[in-house]
């Protein structure tokens, strides 16, 4: 039954892809999305909170360092501090979404508020409720835009997933959607490993991982830019991992730190794009979460269903088809809207289940 259901969802999904939307055509001809694993929007509007400083109790032990390196001036100067690529660039360049406190909402529109349901929601543009309701690893039975978009012609083979947790394998559904994904422990695979690649394989199997079959996001992000580097992908979903882990250990200095080095390797990777001619100036980056976290005591390290605010997320757009708007300060946006989102900016529609959010206009740069 599930797997009827698996390619019935698909083969609608297809459907919808195959009518392209009656709008001028866009500019983007690749889309890299990228996900920070439970950032909560709190950090990425106000940079860091000294009143969490004391939940850490072995990476930035020494409150005075943290202080320093992280809670200095006002709000806005933390936040420049803590995401330099994000303020700095998109914020400058594209658009952000998800400040409350000015007015920008973002929610998730599953109940779970927890990981894999939220990569479902993201991924293929409605929440299942009924069906993704753990973290447990089982293949998903929903078809998601990466799947969809993998079996058109034009995309055939040019779709690629990264992530450091180990469930992706399971979330995008490998066996059923062909789609190459690595995630969790794994290698590059050969043959015709790149330099890179072949130093890559040999630290994450000397790099024990504090996270268990979780690798450490330094990994993954090096194995993601050596495949683009080498394989040209058009579609390349990013999924970085260490924010929520440390968060869940209660280290808040390292999930600081983590959302720091992560930004770098945004301006990195954006960096790369701009000076391939593949990708310059025709690749939109998409970024976002999948869940948020709690606000009060130790409520930040947590998520979930009983967990106030979990489901408050953020997005952020660069690319040529996005207004420089910046910083959204009206508005309601959900989690459901990104896989539309990302298919229209290839000029395919997606919509295929009733359920499915709509395309984010002003992404596009729709008035």
């Amino acid at each position: 039954m599930h797997l009827f259901t698996g390619l019935l969802t698909t083969g609608l999904a297809a459907l919808a892809l195959a009518s392209a939307a009656q709008t001028p055509k866009p500019r983007t001809e690749n889309v890299v999305l990228v996900t920070l694993d439970g950032m909560r929007w709190q950090e990425v509007f106000g940079g860091a909170d000294s009143a969490l400083f004391r939940q850490s109790k072995y990476y930035y032990a020494d409150r005075k360092a943290l202080q320093k390196d992280f809670g200095q001036g006002t709000p806005e100067q933390r936040r420049q501090v803590l995401l330099p690529f994000l303020w700095g660039t998109v914020v400058r360049q594209g658009q952000l979404y998800g400040n409350r406190d000015a007015g920008s909402l973002v929610n998730v529109t599953n109940t779970m508020r927890f990981s894999y349901p939220g990569y479902n929601e993201l991924l293929t543009g409605a929440a299942d409720d009924a069906r993704i309701h753990s973290n447990d690893p089982l293949d998903n039975p929903n078809a998601s835009v990466l799947e969809v978009l993998n079996k058109q012609p034009a995309f055939r083979g040019r779709v690629a997933a990264f992530g450091s947790w180990e469930a992706f394998p399971y979330i995008l559904n490998e066996k059923r959607s062909g789609l190459p994904v690595n995630a969790g422990q794994r290698l590059a695979p050969g043959p015709g490993l790149t330099p890179g690649e072949q130093l890559l394989n040999q630290l994450e199997v000397a790099t024990p991982s504090p996270f268990g079959e979780e690798r450490l996001d330094a990994l993954t992000y090096g194995f993601a830019l050596e495949y683009l580097k080498k394989k040209k992908p058009r579609v390349l979903y990013l999924s970085f991992g260490d924010t929520d882990d440390f968060a869940h250990a209660g280290e808040y200095g390292a999930y600081l730190h983590a959302a720091q080095y992560t930004d770098t390797f945004l301006r990195q990777l954006w960096e790369y794009l701009q000076a391939d001619p593949q990708y310059r100036g025709k690749t939109t980056l998409l970024v976002t979460t999948d869940h948020g976290r709690g606000v009060a005591g130790t409520q930040w390290q947590t998520h979930g269903r009983d967990v106030a605010g979990a489901d408050q997320i953020w997005l952020a757009a660069l690319g040529p088809d996005t207004p420089a708007t910046g910083m959204a300060t009206t508005g309601q946006l959900y989690q459901n809207q990104v896989a539309a989102t990302l298919a229209r900016l290839l000029g395919q529609a997606y919509a295929p289940t009733p359920a499915t959010g709509k395309p984010i206009g002003p992404v596009m740069g729709a008035k």
